[in-house]
């Protein structure tokens, strides 16, 4: 195992390379200049000049790649064209913020789609079954902006049940920031008053950016258990008299998670990379609109550090599903 998991993180090294060799020159082939986006249409030639050569960009394509990962190496993602901070202190401000909005949806996504995947499984083809179906399809095909704006018109403009964009009311001091994530700093400050209004303020950009995965999730782990329930062992284990609720969540969960495993971390993934929308109808300050507000000022180095994140967040998600097979199920070993 030990070395299994050895040669997957330098294979993930490997992973890194090669996005940063995509994402570099396939920046630099955009019909665009960031120069011009940076300082506008009415910078004067020594302007111009002197800015390109600031950050390097009057230098051929692949002295710049060899430049730029030198830097990388050391930690060093590059300066922001928009904001002129480092890229790597733009990420750490922003990236928390997504992290705790992308792993609420996917524990939403968690606690909505696998029950219900079980429930449409065990009651196939009756009311159950088809509401489940139904509300998978349509979680699936909703548009997450209007979604989001149907929430919010809704359950906070209306029935002022949950509080509106943002990560916390105007009225609440944040508390002091240690790792970004307002629940976890709250609770280190132990201050009540802040988790307990930074939670609600999760629930409605929560339940918008993880319906889409719960719907997936759904269907992924009703057809593994449709396909598991109908196996020999399963009505050996009924014919040995074991409960029904025990023969569904020991023998057939256990073994229908196998696939289920994989959509779920690529769920998680595309929760973190795929915000954009949500951030945006939210006033969320994470990674998406950072992004989003990047690419539109051509801003090639925060792009592709924002690029580079989120491809270790999914190596990593892929990375522990793996491991997480040989959990589920004792036949899968690892040399």
């Amino acid at each position: 195992m030990s070395r299994y998991v050895l040669t997957r993180i330098a294979s993930t090294g490997l992973v890194l390379v090669g996005v940063s060799v995509l994402t570099f020159f396939i920046a630099h082939v955009v019909p665009a200049d960031p120069v011009l986006a940076a300082l506008g249409q009415h910078a004067r030639e020594d302007q111009i000049q002197a800015y390109r050569h600031a950050y390097g960009l009057d230098r051929p394509v692949v002295v710049q790649y060899v430049q730029y990962m030198r830097r990388l190496a050391s930690g060093d993602l590059g300066l922001s064209i928009r904001t002129r901070r480092p890229v790597a202190s733009d990420l750490a401000e922003f990236l928390p913020a997504t992290v705790e909005l992308g792993s609420t949806a996917w524990l939403i996504a968690l606690a909505l789609g696998i029950p219900a995947g079980i429930l449409s499984a065990i009651y196939k083809d009756r009311l159950a079954d088809h509401l489940v179906r139904i509300a998978a399809l349509a979680g699936a095909a909703m548009p997450v902006f209007w979604l989001g704006l149907l929430l919010l018109g809704s359950l906070y403009y209306r029935l002022h049940w949950l509080p509106g964009p943002g990560r916390l009311d105007l009225s609440i001091v944040p508390p002091p920031p240690r790792t970004g994530v307002l629940l976890i700093d709250s609770l280190l400050a132990a201050d009540g008053p802040a988790f307990t209004n930074a939670l609600r303020h999760l629930v409605l950009p929560g339940l918008t950016l993880g319906l889409f995965s719960t719907a997936v999730i759904a269907r992924m782990t009703r057809s593994a258990m449709l396909e598991v329930l109908n196996q020999e062992y399963i009505r050996t284990a009924r014919a040995k008299g074991l409960t029904r609720l025990r023969v569904i969540m020991h023998h057939a969960l256990r073994n229908a998670m196998i696939p289920t495993l994989t959509v779920i971390g690529i769920s998680f993934g595309n929760l973190l990379s795929g915000a954009v929308l949500t951030e945006t109808v939210f006033a969320w300050p994470g990674l998406g609109r950072y992004a989003t507000a990047s690419a539109v000022s051509l801003d090639f180095p925060a792009v592709m550090g924002v690029t580079l994140v989120v491809a270790v967040f999914y190596t990593l998600a892929n990375l522990v599903v793996d491991l997480l097979y040989a959990r589920v199920d004792p036949r899968i070993r690892y040399e």
